[in-house]
């Protein structure tokens, strides 16, 4: 399932079809040329757009791909404006439970900063892979907090165990896969090129 939000989880879901909406408009393209665009079936599309369906992780990472933003712009852009202070009972959460998938905007993009916290949580055999990145070259730093996490990037699987930083500019398709036996909780940084 897609979008909740510890306070209002039916209110981000609509604001963020809202908002994907208005950047296909933006461009002028119809739901045709955008399933042309990401591979995403015109049909499902148009349920996301009238809030019908929950995106998936995936989905969000092909939508944020052809508008050239990161998972966390996109739903940052759909949140009111962030105070400097981000307590914890106001980041917001994303889950896909369809993978497995949780994650926290710990601190979401702002105007004028380039970079981002991310808290994501994977449960065992959770596997999510990204066909490109949003913004090609942005800089991603993994820090493994529990369990374990492979990274695929640039070709190459990491195998990453609590303590353990990955860092990187990503340029193609990446991967994200819980091992297991337990959850993997891990911190991710990105700062935008």
């Amino acid at each position: 399932m897609g979008t909740t939000s510890e306070s209002e989880p039916h209110e981000l879901d609509a604001r963020l079809a809202s908002r994907l909406a208005e950047l296909r408009t933006e461009r002028g393209w119809s739901l045709e040329e955008l399933a042309g665009r990401t591979g995403v079936s015109r049909s499902t599309l148009s349920r996301l757009e009238r809030v019908e369906l929950s995106p998936t992780a995936v989905l969000l990472g092909k939508l944020c791909a052809v508008y050239g933003r990161t998972m966390s712009q996109l739903l940052a852009e759909v949140e009111s404006e962030p105070p400097l202070v981000m307590r914890a009972e106001r980041q917001a959460v994303w889950r896909d439970e369809s993978v497995g998938f949780t994650r926290r905007s710990v601190s979401p993009p702002h105007p004028g900063l380039r970079g981002e916290v991310v808290e994501g949580l994977l449960r065992p055999g959770a596997d999510i892979a990204y066909d490109g990145p949003p913004v090609d070259g942005m800089e991603q730093h993994i820090w493994v907090l529990e369990g374990a996490l492979e990274v695929t990037e640039g070709g190459r699987t990491h195998e990453l165990g609590a303590g353990d930083c990955l860092r990187f500019r990503l340029r193609g398709r990446s991967r994200f896969r819980c091992p297991g036996p337990d959850p993997v909780r891990y911190a991710l940084l990105i700062v935008l090129p």
